[in-house]
């Protein structure tokens, strides 16, 4: 058996190497993207090309804006070591080049799995060397003070 194939991590260890929390991998699970092997006391166990396959799923959804269902009908329709391969090239590109710019999106697939999306106005007002609360009015125009 090959070392892609052979489930070894548990969930949070699987969750921990896709760069998202393990209730995410579950939720992948109930929409039937991933298929994680059960033991007979029902752990989940996970492969490398699951958490292959999860990261990509990620790319999809953090980078590309693609739902679930959307990713679930990519995954139907196009042979999926094609897909997987044609988005991890593009999710390597994305690393290195780094933010690229783009200003709302965070560390989506490579750093944490928690994707950081910044509001318009908070940032208009940091430019600008205002507090976001005393340009919205904060707590004291809501008190009456």
């Amino acid at each position: 058996m090959a070392r892609g194939s052979r489930p070894v991590y548990v969930i949070s260890i699987a969750a921990s190497l896709a760069g998202c929390h393990p209730r995410t991998l579950r939720i992948y699970e109930e929409e039937g993207l991933v298929d994680p092997v059960r033991t007979h006391t029902n752990i989940r166990l996970y492969s490398d090309d699951d958490v292959k396959r999860v990261r990509g799923i990620r790319y999809l959804t953090q980078i590309r804006g693609v739902n679930l269902a959307g990713v679930k009908l990519l995954l139907q329709f196009r042979d999926i070591a094609d897909l997987l391969e044609e988005i991890s090239g593009a999710l390597d590109a994305d690393l290195q080049e780094g933010d690229g710019g783009r200003e709302t999106r965070g560390c989506a697939v490579a750093g944490g799995g928690r994707t950081a999306v910044r509001h318009p106005t908070r940032l208009a007002a940091r430019d600008e060397g205002r507090s976001p609360l005393r340009q919205q009015g904060g707590f004291a125009a809501k008190r009456g003070s």
